[in-house]
């Protein structure tokens, strides 16, 4: 009896942690749709979350300093700018460019596209010698590449500069989890909890971001009628509001992956972010009015199979390293393997969160 219920309360434990991923990664997504419909500023939107973001994981900082009574890691300037700065760069540009891309692209379209992150994930991968060459890396390359090409092709709904924005973020996510990999793996550094690497890239983030922003936005904002509305009370609680919540889920979304992953396995982030992507089409088929052929969900489920070989392997892969290695201490960083989800899965994103 006390064995059942115990594995009733695990159940329980773990079906909760999903459904609060679930909240923080399908809101968010639909969410930046929501807002772009609005707040046609996406570049802006995004500096406003970093901030709230930074401010988050600082009052976060000072909390569990005061519970530990042990000092946060802190990066000198000199490794701030050496080894935060180029992971800074490419999620910064991965962030904005997503965000963008929701002025122009579909909520299944963009889900889909980003889906693609982790080819770029694997190409820099295999560069920097984190995975090694095997036939099955390329039946999963082979699988989601061709499976987007299925979704986009003749797609009634699809946008050449919304695309675009998509796949370069994509390929940015690449390169933003592999630095940010690389960045945790340093023990030295003492960056391996995903409330010490928002603290430190939020700053350089935003400093990325802002040229960006001067640049495409700052004209058209300042001729905006919205910027002439901030006398009327209700208008400019209400977008102050909005903008606020996007900060909150993109903070929360970090937390709960964590969260889910202490908990229980990153095997388990893995296939609760796949039938996430099954919630995400189907939701903005149906809320949004979407439109997809019997080619495009044919596409779809192709581009999931290959997803889903890929997180196969890395189970085979882990068990058989847990295997040659019993005899040895083994020590396990949740932390790290939140990495790959992201760019798998294609989340906002949130925004300089770890997976």
């Amino acid at each position: 009896m006390g064995t059942g219920a115990a594995a009733l309360g695990r159940a329980a434990l773990v079906a909760a942690l999903v459904l609060l991923y679930y909240g923080f990664s399908i809101g968010i997504t639909f969410y930046n749709k929501w807002l772009m419909k609005s707040f046609p500023f996406p570049l802006l939107a995004t500096l406003l979350h970093l901030l709230l973001i930074f401010a988050l994981s600082a009052l976060c900082r000072a909390a569990l300093r005061c519970r530990s009574g042990r000092p946060p890691p802190t990066l000198s300037w000199a490794e701030w700018l050496r080894r935060a700065a180029p992971a800074a760069l490419s999620t910064s540009l991965d962030i904005g460019l997503s965000n963008w891309s929701f002025l122009y692209v579909t909520v299944s379209l963009y889900t889909m596209t980003k889906s693609s992150a982790i080819l770029f994930i694997l190409l820099f991968s295999l560069l920097f010698k984190l995975e090694e060459m095997r036939v099955a890396l390329v039946l999963v390359v082979v699988l989601i590449a061709g499976g987007l090409f299925m979704f986009t092709y003749k797609s009634t709904q699809f946008n050449t500069q919304g695309f675009m924005l998509v796949l370069c973020a994509s390929f940015l996510g690449g390169v933003r989890w592999t630095l940010t990999q690389i960045l945790m793996q340093k023990a030295e550094l003492g960056l391996q909890n995903p409330i010490d690497i928002m603290f430190h890239l939020q700053p350089l983030m935003f400093l990325v971001l802002f040229p960006l922003f001067a640049v495409f936005e700052g004209l058209p904002l300042s001729i905006s009628e919205r910027l002439f509305h901030f006398h009327e009370a209700g208008v400019t609680f209400c977008m102050v509001g909005k903008l606020l919540l996007g900060g909150i889920l993109a903070f929360g979304l970090g937390f709960s992956e964590f969260l889910l992953v202490s908990r229980t396995s990153s095997l388990t982030l893995s296939i609760a972010g796949i039938f996430k992507e099954i919630c995400v089409l189907f939701l903005a088929t149906h809320l949004l009015g979407d439109r997809l052929s019997l080619l495009n969900w044919l596409g779809f489920a192709v581009c999931l199979s290959g997803i889903s070989l890929h997180v196969i392997l890395k189970a085979v892969n882990s068990r058989g390293e847990k295997t040659l290695n019993l005899h040895k201490e083994t020590y396990s960083e949740p932390d790290l393997e939140l990495l790959l989800h992201h760019a798998e899965h294609g989340e906002e994103e949130d925004v300089g969160t770890l997976q």
